[in-house]
């Protein structure tokens, strides 16, 4: 069992008029954030007010980079080059580290968002490309990708650190892959279930598939999607759990 475990939570993806999630009450909760670059979700204005709000909270800062797809939300597969890939990457990065240094802080990592994350989970092809423009940008910046995916593969070879991570709200495959949202049952909505989930994750190293067979996962950070509807009931049922069994959360 681990000692400590991370949490964290993808936010600003608010953008214009458009509000999504409880940034602000679920801060009280993670140890690490990963915010929109505007791509699928964010604007400039969100970007900065998320990462003020961070780091006067000492929270990890992350860039949570996606597809151009505001309308999609970041969750429909766009076709692109891998080149295109690579720049859609190096600017979001970007973008997020230059109002960090506004803020006095630094960007610690990076996640891909959405359809991008889970394309990349699966092929090495853009997963490298994805981890080289991490790479090129800052060689220091930890690559956050599904445990036991090719993100985490692909980020190794890279030469990045990177960070495993398993979710607290989503239905597994058996192949480790998360069961696709159009899917019955591949979202967790119980509270509860959810903190259970995490727990056997934490505990134990592995997570029961939809199909009911236990598979092994490496558990370094956990996920609760800012956007979901019951975001806070989830993140205060895994913390509750996690500190009743004296595992601390504290960011990678």
């Amino acid at each position: 069992m681990r000692p400590s475990i991370d949490l964290n939570c993808d936010m600003g993806e608010s953008f214009g008029a458009f509000t999504m999630g409880n940034d602000e009450a679920i801060m009280e909760y993670v140890s690490s954030v990963n915010i929109a670059c505007g791509f699928h979700g964010g604007d400039p204005g969100v970007m900065h007010r998320t990462i003020a709000r961070a780091a006067s909270r000492n929270i990890a800062v992350g860039a949570h980079p996606g597809y151009p797809d505001l309308q999609g939300f970041g969750r429909r597969e766009i076709k692109m080059s891998l080149a295109e890939v690579y720049d859609c990457i190096v600017y979001q990065v970007g973008a997020l580290m230059a109002f960090a240094r506004v803020e006095g802080t630094t960007v610690n990592h990076v996640k891909p968002h959405g359809a991008l994350y889970n394309a990349a989970a699966k092929g090495s092809a853009l997963s490298g490309t994805i981890a080289k423009a991490v790479h090129d940008v800052d060689r220091s910046l930890v690559l956050v990708g599904l445990s036991g995916s090719c993100m985490i593969e692909e980020g190794n070879k890279a030469g990045l650190r990177t960070c495993s991570e398993v979710f607290a709200d989503r239905a597994y495959q058996e192949d480790g892959m998360l069961m696709p949202r159009a899917a019955a049952n591949a979202m967790i909505d119980d509270a509860d279930q959810a903190a259970r989930q995490v727990w056997q994750m934490v505990q134990r190293g592995t997570v029961t598939t939809a199909d009911g067979k236990e598979i092994a996962v490496r558990a370094d950070t956990v996920c609760i999607h800012g956007d979901g509807q019951h975001a806070i009931a989830f993140a205060r049922a895994i913390t509750n759990i996690l500190r009743q069994n004296h595992v601390s959360i504290r960011r990678f």
